[in-house]
């Protein structure tokens, strides 16, 4: 009790003494300070380290970073066996066109045997005239055979039973001499009765149309009832053998860099097939105005190549060995190509190159490298010779 007491004395004591009071609180705003004062510093101090020394360690970095010089791609190309390739385009054609038209004097069209896209045979008849007239010529001219034939027996025969007779005495040399004229004469006549007939039955054949060799038909310009003769013109059209062509239009320099011989890819233009020829022959002349001649790829008779037809044509051109690189590592300076190649000191130094064959996977390099260099392969257009940088080296093609 004495204790309690004494507590509350002392706060009633605090109450009315306002002196008391205000050291009191003096001391609270004191310490309230003081704590205020040490998150400032602790502050500011992190402040100077994030400012002063962060600037010591970025610009470090930064400067690290611009002695390497930027990272580009690099490229060892080698040296491979690049197979050439001209890409081409033309129109497909019978490689040997044959006209068929009608023999002799011609007539009325009685039968059309074949059609447009028909194989035929050698010897094959297409078309028969009307031959009822020379029918009738035909066997006309075989009862002459006949009668000149037997008259030719009775001469012989006649002649035969003189020459037993003149032994006797019976008949005169003279006689035997006429007899033996008459039969000559009876022989003579059955030799021109058979050349008479030979000749009207090689007439008659010539009314049957038939193909002159094996092959295709591609054009049928004859009907039943059509009357024609010499002049009419070809009534039908062959591809000798089926065997087609394809036309294909090249520009100079690819002509110069084929020749006979080579095979050749070729894809008509609907289909998704492609047929193997070979350029049989390559026009001596270049078109004036297209700067272009065609070279002539044979191929072997196939349903799905038709004259008229456009297709796509991959010629072989020959083999070269040298290094190859992508399009985007080979710039060009007015017609001069070069390319950026990266030296021992990590320098960017310029190197004009020839380029060679184009084909899938790259373009030849024919003459200014020799393979072992490091070649920059993409953005070449933002470097300058001298410039340092920090080569990353891809794996070549194989």
């Amino acid at each position: 009790m004495n204790a309690e007491m004494q507590i509350e004395t002392q706060d009633a004591a605090r109450v009315d003494d306002p002196f008391a009071l205000d050291a009191d609180e003096r001391r609270k705003r004191r310490r309230l300070w003081i704590v205020l004062g040490a998150i400032v510093v602790l502050v500011a101090g992190g402040l100077w380290f994030l400012t002063r020394g962060g600037e010591e360690q970025v610009p470090a970095a930064v400067q690290e970073q611009e002695e390497a010089g930027p990272a580009i791609t690099v490229m060892v190309p080698g040296s491979a066996t690049i197979e050439g390739e001209i890409n081409a385009t033309g129109t497909l054609a019978a490689r040997r066109e044959m006209p068929v038209g009608v023999q002799g004097s011609g007539g009325q069209v009685s039968r059309v045997l074949v059609d447009a896209g028909d194989w035929v045979n050698a010897g094959q008849i297409l078309a028969v005239l009307d031959r009822s007239v020379q029918s009738q010529q035909v066997s006309q001219q075989r009862a002459q055979v006949r009668v000149a034939e037997s008259d030719a027996r009775l001469a012989q025969a006649n002649l035969d039973r003189a020459l037993k007779l003149v032994d006797r005495g019976f008949i005169s040399t003279a006689d035997v001499d006429r007899l033996t004229a008459t039969r000559d004469a009876a022989v003579a006549r059955v030799e021109v009765a058979k050349a008479q007939l030979g000749e009207l039955q090689a007439r008659t054949a010539q009314l049957s149309i038939v193909a002159p060799a094996a092959g295709l038909i591609l054009e049928r310009n004859i009907e039943p009832g059509q009357v024609v003769g010499g002049g009419t013109g070809a009534v039908f059209l062959m591809a000798r053998g089926g065997e087609m062509e394809l036309m294909a239009q090249l520009g100079e320099d690819d002509l110069a860099r084929i020749s006979t011989g080579v095979t050749a890819q070729v894809t008509p233009v609907g289909l998704d097939r492609t047929f193997t020829g070979q350029v049989w022959q390559i026009d001596p002349v270049i078109d004036s105005q297209s700067r272009q001649g065609t070279a002539r790829i044979a191929l072997s008779y196939a349903p799905g190549l038709k004259p008229g037809g456009f297709a796509t044509a991959t010629i072989a051109s020959g083999a070269v060995v040298a290094p190859r690189l992508p399009e985007s590592a080979i710039q060009d300076d007015d017609g001069q190509s070069y390319v950026y190649i990266v030296d021992k000191d990590d320098k960017i130094v310029r190197r004009d190159v020839t380029t060679g064959l184009i084909t899938d996977d790259g373009i030849a390099i024919v003459d200014g490298l020799d393979g072992t260099e490091r070649v920059v392969l993409r953005a070449a257009g933002f470097l300058k010779p001298g410039e340092k940088v920090s080569p990353q080296v891809q794996k070549r093609r194989k």
